[in-house]
């Protein structure tokens, strides 16, 4: 049987869950991942469960607060102004929850912010990955190791 090394190429399913039981990623009842390790395809933290894992296994990991998605930044929680979003040329009004994206300084990419509060001027953004700070259980079945 193969085992999962560093550059491995898997094709697996796997499941993230909140500790309140709220499913987060689910690839069970669908097709299988198939994915590269080392290419940022998820997490470090996840990756290194994967390490050593023979082809077939299936297990549960837990992931501790801030562990695969970093923790939680309050400095990337920033207020912006709403003329900002008329100059990007954000057509509808956002609310709370919604998730706006930015283009990057130099306007090769974007990034996405999420609409935590609305002022009469502002909004407040969240800038973060949602997950970050979160505690979350990785249960993963190995189907094909490469």
């Amino acid at each position: 049987m193969n085992r999962v090394q560093p550059g491995s190429f898997l094709t697996l399913h796997y499941r993230l869950t909140a500790p309140d039981g709220t499913t987060v990623v689910d690839t069970f009842a669908d097709k299988p991942a198939t994915l590269s390790l080392g290419t940022g395809q998820l997490a470090a933290a996840m990756e290194a469960r994967l390490l050593g894992l023979e082809e077939g296994a299936r297990a549960v990991f837990a992931l501790e607060p801030g562990e695969a998605f970093g923790e939680h930044n309050p400095q990337m929680v920033q207020r912006v102004a709403r003329r900002l979003l008329d100059e990007l040329g954000q057509e509808e009004p956002p609310g709370v929850g919604d998730v706006i994206s930015f283009p990057t300084p130099d306007g090769q990419g974007s990034f996405a912010g999420l609409v935590r509060e609305l002022g009469d001027d502002w909004l407040l953004f969240d800038f973060n990955h949602p997950l970050a700070g979160r505690a979350l259980s990785f249960e993963v079945q190995l189907i094909g190791v490469l």
